[in-house]
């Protein structure tokens, strides 16, 4: 009974103390935004849009609260295709594809980027535009900006935001996305509206949010003016050699498709790799997962997300929508995740054993997978620098 009413108590002094920070908060962000409104003059923002935009402002708890949330679990890369490209949305991309066939001609002949390219972003980011957020953007700018872990960036999203609104292109109520700043069907930033924007249907203005034709050829342009090459691949299966140096298989290590396939590497269903340039071959679920070669058209849809995951789903999703390609390799890979808790702990392990990866931060990123290949090479390992259960159970003795 006394540990129940402790629990009880300790809860009701966190809530106190919880609601207080938050009062503070809140009482702070009103005094902060007053210098906001000078920035935003200063930067020629339109008197009006300024009222209007600061009008409703308010600090939002619950963006900080996702911005800081933890990821429970680290997918692996099949589960995380898995639950991104299933029957349904490969089902609806095709019936989508279908469609707006005619529109999707017309801007793969002007800006060269594929149709099912298009609609597989369309899928990813919003499930073909039926969840496009429906946070009021200007108060989770400023929120996000206030917060401070990346200030400078979502101020000057802020400062975009209302040039859109400026520019005619939506209204400060309309101004509505997700809690992390994106709108519309393709969910741009603020920036990349104003830099890549396009009034693909003329009726002079820009709206990503209701015009099909606006959101397809933005996201057409903003491809291509990134480096989008037209008749090339994102990602392509392969098949690796027995002797495979898996050390090789790293993102930042290219090399022509000649020179791979010298290596003995060729696509999944055995034929000769296609001629491409600057490729590389990556193993997202180690050396028993499936394996990809990637060139320039990877890049360029990682110059949107960069998530290796993402980038691989967005190439499986625009593959299934044109034929059936499934995903072959990978029946012998680990199935099981990290959390992110077991991640840090064994950044912290390998740092420990002198594999720097640096602060640890729950995340397997490109320090962490040099220092996994490192130790790997000393316990003679195949170096695939993929964070594994059964890695984190050698760390730490657990076999």
């Amino acid at each position: 009974m006394f540990c129940k009413m402790f629990k009880n108590l300790l809860f009701i002094i966190m809530l106190a103390f919880s609601v207080l920070a938050d009062a503070d908060n809140k009482q702070n962000f009103s005094s902060w935004i007053k210098d906001l409104k000078l920035e935003a003059k200063d930067n020629n923002i339109s008197a009006k849009t300024i009222a209007k935009t600061f009008k409703t402002a308010k600090y939002l708890p619950r963006v900080i609260a996702m911005d800081r949330a933890q990821p429970e679990f680290i997918s692996p890369f099949l589960t995380y295709v898995e639950t991104r490209v299933d029957a349904n949305q490969i089902a609806q991309g095709r019936a989508m594809l279908q469609t707006h066939e005619a529109l999707l001609t017309q801007v793969e002949e002007k800006y060269g980027v594929p149709k099912n390219i298009l609609i597989a972003f369309w899928g990813m980011e919003t499930h073909y535009g039926k969840n496009q957020g429906d946070f009021g953007l200007p108060s989770t700018l400023m929120t996000l900006a206030y917060e401070g872990r990346r200030a400078d960036f979502f101020r000057g999203q802020l400062m975009d935001a209302m040039r859109v609104v400026d520019a005619g292109y939506s209204s400060v109520a309309g101004l509505r996305g997700s809690w992390a700043g994106a709108m519309g069907h393709m969910q741009f930033m603020p920036s990349t509206l104003m830099k890549h924007g396009v009034d693909a249907d003329a009726d002079g203005r820009i709206s990503i949010t209701s015009s099909l034709p606006d959101a397809f050829a933005s996201a057409a342009n903003y491809l291509a003016k990134v480096g989008w090459r037209k008749d090339e691949p994102v990602a392509i299966e392969v098949k690796l050699p027995e002797n495979f140096d898996y050390n090789l298989a790293q993102l930042l290590n290219r090399k022509s498709s000649t020179e791979w396939s010298q290596l003995g590497v060729v696509q999944v269903d055995e034929t000769t790799l296609p001629d491409l340039d600057n490729a590389a071959i990556l193993l997202p679920q180690g050396w028993q997962g499936p394996a990809f070669l990637v060139a320039g058209n990877f890049d360029v849809v990682m110059d949107w997300n960069r998530s290796v995951n993402y980038a691989l789903s967005v190439s499986h999703l625009a593959n299934q929508l044109v034929a059936d390609n499934p995903i072959l390799g990978g029946a012998e890979a680990e199935k099981a995740g990290m959390t992110f808790n077991q991640m840090w702990a064994l950044q912290g392990k390998l740092n420990e054993l002198g594999f720097d990866c640096g602060a640890p931060d729950g995340f397997p990123g490109l320090k962490t997978q040099v220092a996994i290949r490192q130790y790997q090479a000393t316990q003679k390992l195949p170096q695939d620098g993929y964070a594994s259960p059964s890695l984190y159970q050698r760390l730490f003795n657990l076999n």
